[in-house]
């Protein structure tokens, strides 16, 4: 995708605005914005990073691997040989809607079996949950001055999770892949990482992400920008406490 692309998309995309808990606030695209500075133990000031935060089997438990094969009954790798190889996909993506992942969702000549598309939304839902420490240690960085965005390949089942999880309570929903300035890129596709970049307003250096994905987390870093990859809470605060973040 060429730059030109994603810069439009980029401008012409506005800001999710999260619970009115947070305050909400939106950049041009392209414009620096003024980055809060720290002092470091040598006397030296740098510029806190914007943290870009995955969501799934990062902060929230995916129940995709385990609770969407038992709504149909089957195994994980019978799910994955019957079910349509593009759909969810495209669902991510936003290039189609809920009904359509219904209307597609077995691969042709599959034994796909009927089934309630409400119902298998509500059983993925149900199961949702937070990874231990993931809302305290947000809650940390937060209040230690960090700015922190969702980064998440996902559709528009994020709602779901809001619903329940209340994750905007935490940080906004910036960076989805499924509507929004990310709208139509995943991780780890570069130009996902410059469609942030490019809407916040700031070089891909002055972003950290953090993502449970080693091939999202090297992307990120072959993008020019920092990249955690989160294994466990605890493991997650040493490393960015190594990489000299303070909270």
């Amino acid at each position: 995708m060429h730059l030109e692309s994603v810069t439009t998309r980029v401008a012409q995309s506005p800001l999710w605005t999260p619970s009115s808990r947070q305050q909400s606030v939106r950049f041009q695209a392209g414009s620096r914005m003024q980055r809060p500075q720290v002092t470091s133990a040598a006397g030296s000031t740098v510029r806190r990073p914007i943290l870009l935060i995955d969501i799934m089997d990062t902060v929230v438990r995916d129940p995709f691997y385990e609770h969407m094969p038992a709504f149909f009954g089957m195994t994980f790798q019978e799910l994955m040989e019957a079910k349509h190889p593009e759909s969810w996909v495209k669902f991510e993506l936003g290039h189609i809607s809920e009904q359509d992942l219904y209307d597609n969702f077995w691969r042709p000549g599959a034994a796909g079996v009927p089934f309630d598309g409400a119902a298998l939304r509500e059983h993925m839902a149900s199961r949702y949950s937070l990874l231990p420490g993931m809302a305290e240690l947000l809650q940390r960085l937060a209040a230690a001055g960090y700015e922190l965005h969702a980064c998440s390949n996902y559709p528009t089942w994020w709602r779901e999770v809001e619903a329940r999880l209340r994750l905007g309570d935490l940080l906004p929903w910036t960076f989805l892949s499924c509507e929004g300035p990310m709208r139509g890129l995943r991780k780890p596709d570069p130009a996902a990482f410059q469609a942030a970049a490019l809407h916040l307003g700031v070089l891909p250096a002055d972003l950290l992400l953090v993502d449970d994905r080693e091939v999202n987390a090297q992307a990120a870093r072959g993008h020019g920008m920092r990249a955690v990859r989160f294994v466990d809470t605890g493991r997650l605060e040493e490393e960015l406490q190594a990489a000299g973040l303070e909270f």
